[in-house]
């Protein structure tokens, strides 16, 4: 037992710079959350500044955009759900038809290419892109006498341009993990299907899909915790004054509060009530994911 202990000392070490990252940038600014309570000054501190109780939550609450930014928030992060789930799916079916593998990795390479570019790139290459004077996309709509559409100023457009464009950054990580289900179908499982006459469109209906239930499953359920995740970054970078009303978030609402009107109190009592029903979310997901998949952590 002790020289188990001893051979496993240098995997518990290895694990300190982790947990220490941890307990310093998640575990120590919840000392934070006490703000959401308090009339809080930065000069008198944590301990000098007023207790008000439930105060800053009332003046979330009576704030007249509150409940459009909760409902930008679910809105845009359901379908970015929605779409990062059927997508990639239909993606992963149609490469598995691809019967050169040369072919198949040059398409699983580019489609993936996207996911390692950070949206502040990304969000640049956007504004040019969908620029409704020089962008590429409205001069393609002009070919067939189509208006230009300011995709990043309207507030019809904006929500449909965050999911598409979230879309087209993270689909090729979802589809390589459907592609790394699809390799654990048994083979045998098709060879019958085509003996009892399937062509391939049974086969993917009867064989495929049932063989990737179980992951499709589980990342449904894991995304619930996301609900009221959607994307900072993203809607950081493109979004303007012009399309608060459609595309301002939860989260870009605490970074006004707080960072741009100072509003220390009301911005920390935001940030709590999103953690709490996230706290919420991601439990009842993962309760489901070992229900209908058999997942567990621990």
């Amino acid at each position: 037992m002790n020289k188990n202990r001893v051979s496993q000392l240098p995997f518990h070490l290895m694990l300190l710079p982790g947990v220490a990252l941890v307990l310093v940038f998640s575990y120590g600014p919840m000392f934070g959350i006490i703000m959401s309570f308090q009339q809080y000054v930065p000069a008198k501190g944590f301990t000098g500044s007023e207790w008000i109780g439930l105060d800053n939550f009332r003046y979330v609450l009576d704030m007249p955009d509150t409940f459009t930014v909760l409902w930008n928030t679910m809105f845009i992060a359901m379908m970015k759900i929605a779409a990062g789930l059927v997508f990639p799916i239909l993606i992963a079916l149609l490469l598995n038809e691809v019967r050169k593998n040369a072919v198949k990795r040059t398409i699983q390479t580019l489609i993936y290419l996207p996911h390692f570019l950070s949206w502040i790139i990304l969000g640049g290459i956007l504004i040019d892109v969908l620029s409704p004077s020089s962008g590429i996309v409205n001069h393609f709509l002009g070919l067939f006498g189509m208006k230009p559409i300011f995709f990043l100023g309207s507030n019809h457009w904006f929500p449909f341009t965050i999911v598409i464009s979230d879309l087209w950054k993270e689909f090729g990580f979802a589809t390589i993990v459907y592609l790394a289900a699809l390799t654990s179908i048994n083979p045998v499982l098709y060879e019958a299907a085509i003996v009892d006459g399937a062509n391939r469109w049974r086969q993917t209906l009867h064989v495929t899909l049932p063989g990737m239930a179980p992951i499709i499953i589980l990342l449904l359920t894991l995304s619930l915790g996301n609900v009221l995740n959607a994307g900072f970054d993203q809607i950081f970078n493109l979004y303007s004054p012009q399309v608060y009303v459609s595309g301002d978030i939860i989260d870009t609402m605490v970074y006004r509060l707080g960072l741009v009107d100072a509003q220390f109190g009301p911005a920390a009592a935001v940030g709590l009530f999103k953690s709490v029903v996230s706290f919420v979310f991601i439990s009842v997901s993962y309760v489901l994911a070992y229900r209908f998949a058999n997942y567990r952590i621990f």
